[in-house]
C-alpha cells in the first residue's frame, strides 16, 4: 500500500512539533535542559493529590470513572465562571489547553482565512491551525508585546481572528500592555474579528502589576482559553475555554466528534485540589521558585553571555527569548550545545517568514538554580567560541 496516496491533502501541512522530538534528547539525566515547557516536578504537591484522588473516589465514587458530559463536570465548569463572573453555560472543560486550541480553530476557520498572530508566536498554534489550509499573518512584537500600531497593514488581508498570549508569551516573555489591550478591543470590534487569548501562565507572575484578560475588557469578542497544566501538573490534561455561549455549543458539536468528553476522573481531581486549599497554597510556591530561577537565569545570562547577545526580561511565566549577533543562527549552534550537555529550542521555530535565526528560547522553570548557572555557563562557553570563530 502507497499511504501516501491515501492520506488527506491536509496532512501536507502536518510536521512532526521540534520540540516535542527535542524532549527525547533532553531526557538523559545528563542533559541540563532549557528546552521543554515544563513545570518542575519535583514541587508537585503529591501528597496532596494522593490525599484529593482518596476523597474523589470516596465521595463521588464510580461516577468518577464514569462517562460523563461533554461540557464538563458541572461543579468545576461552576467554579472557573465565578473566576470570570460569567455562567457556567459560557465554560467548556478541555483535554488541556491545547485541545481547546484545537477546536476553536476547526470551528472558526475555514481554508483559505487569515489570522493574525504574534511574530514570534506559540508553535503548538502553528501545528494545530496549518492543517486547516489558513494563512497567518505575522504582527510585529517588542518588549510591551504585540505591536497593535503595527497592525494597519493587515487590514486590507481580511484576517477572520487574532490569536495572542497576552501573559508572559511562549516564547518572549512579554506581556501585553493595558493601553494595547484595550487598543486590540477597540480595533477588534471596528472590523468584526474574534480575539482569540491564551492564557496558560497568567496566574505565574512574580514582579509588576496584574493586568485584566481582554476577556474582562470585552466577553463578546474574545474567547478565553486557560488550564491546570501550569499551575497544578501537565499530566492531568484538564484546561477550559471561557467565550459566548453560541460559541461554547459549537465547540461542544467539536468536542463530541473528538474526545465526547475530558477524563471525569482527571476533572474531579482538578476541583478537589481547586476547591479544597492546594491550588491556593501551590501557585505562591510555584510563584516563589520560579522567580527564583527567573532571576538566576538573567544573572548568568548577564554573566557569560558575549557581547551583542540580548534578551527578554519576562515578569512572569516560563520563557525567555534570547537574540544573539546576527551572523550566529541558533539552529546551527544546537549539536555544539548538545555536545557540552546543554540544551535550548532554536527561535526560528516561533518565526514566520523565514525570521528568528539568531534566536533561541530558554525555558526557567523546569532546571533547579544551580543547574541553570552551570548551563548558562556551558551555552555561553559555546557563544564565545563560535563567535570568535566566525569573526
Amino acid at each position: 500500500m502507497n499511504w501516501n496516496t491515501i492520506f488527506a491533502k491536509r496532512t501536507r501541512w502536518m510536521r512532526r512539533n521540534a520540540m516535542r522530538e527535542l524532549l527525547k534528547v533532553t531526557l538523559q539525566p545528563e542533559v541540563i535542559s532549557f528546552a521543554g515547557g515544563l513545570p518542575a516536578a519535583e514541587l508537585f504537591p503529591m501528597q496532596r493529590v494522593r490525599e484529593a484522588v482518596k476523597q474523589v473516589l470516596d465521595t463521588v465514587g464510580p461516577q468518577a470513572l464514569q462517562y460523563g458530559q461533554t461540557e464538563g463536570v458541572g461543579g468545576l465548569r461552576d467554579w472557573i465562571a465565578r473566576q470570570f463572573r460569567v455562567q457556567r453555560e459560557n465554560v467548556l472543560i478541555t483535554s488541556g489547553a491545547q485541545q481547546a486550541l484545537d477546536l476553536i480553530g476547526r470551528v472558526l476557520l475555514n481554508e483559505g482565512d487569515r489570522v493574525i498572530v504574534e511574530n514570534p508566536t506559540y508553535l503548538a498554534l502553528l501545528s494545530a491551525w496549518r492543517p486547516l489550509g489558513v494563512e497567518f499573518l505575522p504582527a510585529p512584537s517588542d518588549t510591551d508585546g504585540m505591536r497593535v500600531d503595527g497592525l494597519e497593514p493587515l487590514w486590507p488581508r481580511q484576517p477572520k481572528c487574532i490569536y495572542l498570549t497576552p501573559n508572559f508569551q511562549n516564547p518572549q516573555g512579554t506581556t501585553l500592555t493595558l493601553a494595547r489591550r484595550e487598543r486590540l478591543i477597540e480595533l477588534a470590534r471596528k472590523h468584526g474579528m474574534a480575539v482569540v487569548e491564551d492564557n496558560p501562565y497568567g496566574e505565574l507572575r512574580y514582579s509588576g502589576a496584574s493586568l485584566p484578560h481582554l476577556f474582562e475588557i470585552d466577553g463578546n469578542v474574545v474567547i478565553h482559553t486557560g488550564s491546570f497544566s501550569k499551575v497544578l501538573m501537565p499530566g492531568l490534561r484538564v484546561g477550559w475555554v471561557v467565550a459566548a455561549q453560541e460559541v461554547i455549543d459549537k465547540l461542544v458539536q467539536a468536542k463530541q466528534a473528538a474526545d465526547l468528553h475530558t477524563s471525569t476522573l482527571n476533572q474531579h481531581i482538578a476541583f478537589e485540589l481547586a476547591t479544597n486549599g492546594c491550588l491556593a497554597e501551590f501557585v505562591p510556591l510555584l510563584r516563589r521558585a520560579y522567580g527564583e530561577r527567573r532571576d538566576c537565569m538573567l544573572t548568568a545570562l548577564a554573566q557569560h553571555f558575549p557581547q551583542g547577545a540580548s534578551w527578554t526580561r519576562p515578569d512572569g511565566g516560563m520563557f525567555l527569548l534570547v537574540t544573539l549577533p546576527k551572523h550566529l543562527n541558533a539552529t546551527e549552534l544546537l549539536p555544539a550545545a548538545l555536545e557540552r550537555k546543554v540544551a535550548y529550542v532554536p527561535g526560528e521555530e516561533f518565526h514566520l517568514n523565514g525570521e528568528g535565526r539568531n534566536t533561541l528560547r530558554l525555558n526557567f522553570s523546569n532546571a533547579t538554580p544551580e543547574q541553570i548557572a552551570a548551563g548558562i555557563a556551558r551555552l555561553g562557553d559555546v557563544l564565545k567560541n563560535t563567535t570568535v570563530d566566525t569573526v
